[in-house]
């Protein structure tokens, strides 16, 4: 399959473990990816018609949370969902995959200290597979930009209630994933020294916009980014993820596109982020990550992957061992 055509592309390095440490799953009434749909998307891992996927991590986006009950415990009931498809893909019926071996759930850290009993309801929930928590706090000015599903205010992490519901986090043994726009990014660093012995994700290279205002600046955008991402990976406790350059908000367009790009075409777009990302970050805090079903709209999955593995084809094996497998484990402290 060439590059540019629909379809599934020929397979690069097939036999290159991965841990894909962020997908959603939903089904909204216009929208349905669940289990059959990743795994479909994954493909056999032989090599040919697949990548090796190994294990994923599921990402909160507001799916199956409780009708009844604490409007505060109500997003529990996703993590309760994620858990059972967790102990399906776990019974091998489905394949090898195992599918949401990790779970970042979503807590309102706006409630402070009682934030603590989400915390706990998540876990519990879990099964032993919970752990972390998601408080999107995109925001832009423009209405071009669409705020996050959280409707955060401007400075959500600069928020003292936010804070005394974020300092919960690491007594209770979780990690914070954190979801911004570029301009943010400031916002986060503080963030980050407040609360060395709090692990952070990044979440898509740190979110840089490339619509609204921020249409046809690309080197300008790129430049303020740059910066900000150099002084966020000073942090120790911050590790990034690689990819969500699939999103409309970034500004490529590809999701306009009747024929999606190949992998060729993905990696020349998406190289100055990614490399620049690993080189502040170095391969053990940074992982490529497939953001599926949302960067969906721009690419496939075999196509995705094979872009990452372009950008990184000159790394030593090690290297690739920890941005595609060995980093998510670690972070995510999952068990071999």
């Amino acid at each position: 399959m060439d590059d540019g055509e629909v379809g599934r592309e020929e397979i690069l390095e097939p036999d290159l473990p991965i841990c894909d440490p962020h997908h959603h799953l939903w089904h909204f009434p216009d929208s349905r990816y669940l289990l059959e749909e990743l795994l479909e998307d994954i493909g056999p891992a032989d090599g040919v018609c697949g990548h090796k996927v190994e294990s994923t991590v599921f990402v909160e986006c507001t799916a199956f949370y409780r009708a009844r009950g604490p409007e505060h415990l109500r997003m529990v009931g996703e993590t309760e969902f994620v858990a059972g498809v967790a102990a399906m893909a776990d019974s091998g019926r489905y394949g090898p995959v195992l599918a949401c071996e990790g779970i970042v759930g979503r807590a309102d850290f706006c409630l402070g200290a009682a934030v603590y009993d989400v915390l706990k309801a998540h876990i519990a929930a879990g099964g032993g597979r919970f752990r972390g928590i998601r408080h999107a706090a995109g925001w832009d000015a423009s209405p071009a930009v669409r705020h996050s599903h959280t409707d955060p205010p401007q400075h959500l992490y600069q928020d003292q209630r936010f804070r005394e519901g974020f300092a919960c986090l690491a007594p209770s043994g979780l990690s914070f994933e954190a979801w911004q726009y570029h301009p943010q990014l400031p916002d986060l660093i503080d963030l980050a020294r407040a609360f060395p012995e709090t692990p952070i994700m990044l979440d898509h290279v740190g979110g840089p916009l490339g619509i609204g205002p921020y249409a046809g600046r690309r080197d300008e955008v790129f430049q303020g980014w740059r910066a900000d991402i150099v002084e966020l990976a000073a942090c120790p406790n911050v590790w990034v993820k690689l990819g969500g350059l699939g999103m409309a908000i970034c500004g490529f367009d590809f999701h306009k596109r009747d024929l999606k790009p190949g992998s060729a075409e993905l990696a020349d777009a998406w190289r100055p982020y990614i490399e620049t990302c690993i080189d502040a970050f170095g391969p053990h805090r940074a992982m490529f990550e497939s953001n599926f079903p949302v960067d969906k709209v721009s690419c496939s999955y075999d196509a995705l992957w094979n872009a990452f593995k372009r950008i990184v084809s000159g790394a030593s094996t090690e290297d690739k061992a920890w941005l595609f497998k060995s980093s998510a484990r670690t972070f995510y402290q999952l068990t071999d």
